[in-house]
């Protein structure tokens, strides 16, 4: 499943990604993106700005797993239809490991923040 539409910017440290809610979405419940596609999104915003990192610089693109979610809070759902953006900033990068604030928003409306930990294998 893809849950990045488009990749608007990336560096070292930030990295905004869009995503449009559609109704054939696996992750739509009730008309509106669940809970876990929001958390999904963020996930693959992260391996989004590490493929295109790796892909830029002629390395060869690793698989990364969740590691952890910290304070990660979810306060609106997005209806079907609606364009997302989310944005990762890095705090911190050791030993395959990256940390991240992620928040995505909807228009003017933050949908999901929280602190996010990526494992590359």
């Amino acid at each position: 499943m893809v849950m990045v539409d488009r990749l608007l910017h990336c560096d070292p440290v930030l990295t905004e990604t869009e995503l449009t809610i559609r109704p054939d979405n696996i992750m739509v419940e009730d008309g509106h993106l669940a809970e876990i596609g929001l958390l999904e999104n963020v996930a693959q915003t992260c391996a989004a700005r590490m493929g295109y990192i790796n892909l830029s610089s002629g390395k060869e693109v690793r698989v990364g797993v969740i590691g952890a979610l910290r304070d990660m809070e979810i306060h609106a759902r997005p209806k079907v239809g609606s364009t997302i953006t989310t944005r990762i900033e890095v705090s911190d990068e050791v030993f395959g490991m990256t940390l991240a604030q992620a928040e995505s928003r909807c228009g003017d409306t933050i949908l999901v923040s929280g602190t996010i930990k990526i494992a590359l294998l």
